[in-house]
């Protein structure tokens, strides 16, 4: 489904300020609102669109994913238009990818949609055309590049992912040492976590045992 433009529907940009969005949201819900324009279902449509466009952008959450869903939507847009695929094109586009990454808020982020988004730019047919100018420099800097943005998703997401760089590695080694590395990396990674779970709720089980038996 097509993502709403709620900066277009609140006709302000994209850059505007909360209180830019705050003034052309009472401007426009005025002239909309249902108690001023009687039985115009048109009207009323537009009243519903523009609450709601509002609602997102004012809110932190909802805009933050808002935002990353835009931005999805404009990156694969983009390389529907592009007609070649080289291994500069498409190092262009990881580098494009890090760089947002790197201003996500980890803890709001929408990992399925980084997800899709990665397995988007690195498919089966672009690996298979980027094997074809057997340029392994350029090559080991779009791994590098993916994977740094990886970094960013848990492993239940970053798998599938991690399968596509094997497959983008070949046969050079460098390469797929590059992958193995940050795949060994995330297990452990993984493994400490599940542990730090099991450990903080074991903690948490005695300390309640504690209470219990002192009241007692």
């Amino acid at each position: 489904m097509h993502l709403k433009d709620y900066y277009s529907i609140l006709e302000v940009e994209s850059s505007a300020t909360q209180q830019e969005i705050k003034k052309a949201y009472r401007r426009l819900a005025q002239a909309c609102h249902p108690d001023k324009v009687h039985n115009d279902p048109y009207a009323a449509t537009r009243f519903v669109e523009i609450k709601e466009a509002y609602e997102v952008l004012t809110n932190p959450a909802k805009k933050d994913y808002y935002l990353q869903q835009r931005w999805y939507e404009q990156s694969t847009g983009k390389r529907k238009k592009q007609d070649t695929i080289t291994p500069v094109t498409v190092l262009k586009q990881a580098l494009e990818l890090e760089r947002y990454v790197s201003t996500l808020d980890m803890f709001r982020m929408d990992k399925q949609g980084l997800k899709e988004y990665m397995l988007g730019l690195l498919p089966d047919t672009t690996i298979e055309k980027l094997h074809v100018f057997n340029e392994p420099e350029t090559t080991r800097e779009i791994i590098s590049t993916v994977l740094r943005a990886l970094h960013a998703l848990p492993k239940a997401y970053s798998s599938d992912i991690v399968k596509q760089l094997h497959k983008l590695a070949g046969e050079d080694k460098t390469a797929g040492e590059q992958v193995e590395s940050f795949a060994r990396k995330t297990q452990r990674r993984n493994r400490r976590e599940k542990y730090s779970l099991i450990i903080i709720i074991a903690v948490t089980v005695i300390l309640c045992l504690l209470i219990w038996l002192a009241g007692s």
